[in-house]
């Protein structure tokens, strides 16, 4: 197995508003996209498990073929800026994605 930090080109993480945050993980090989893919490993109950999250906070999880990229958005747990933020911009929250075995 190998894990997605090493295929993936690109795994980062930012606000999508004060209440959400977008995952990306981008590739520059379309072989290693559709490795990832169909391996059917990337799904809300995957993210929901990794992030500590009920499915239902995961708010959209989307396969773009034409970009070789995934980009999942989900509920922040402490809206940005507010009192025990640590991470107000969301640019640190790829980090759980990067272990993820394939």
């Amino acid at each position: 197995m190998v894990k997605l930090v090493e295929i993936a080109k690109i795994l980062r993480s930012k606000n999508a508003g004060p209440f959400e945050i977008t995952l990306d993980v981008l590739f520059d090989e379309k072989q290693a996209y559709e490795e990832v893919k169909n391996a059917g490993v990337i799904t809300k109950e995957t993210i929901a498990e990794i992030y500590n999250l009920s499915p239902a906070d995961i708010h959209h999880l989307v396969y773009f073929d034409q970009a070789l990229g995934i980009k999942i958005t989900i509920a922040r747990k402490i809206s940005s800026g507010s009192p025990g933020d640590r991470d107000v911009y969301g640019a640190q929250q790829h980090a759980p994605l990067m272990n993820l075995e394939i």
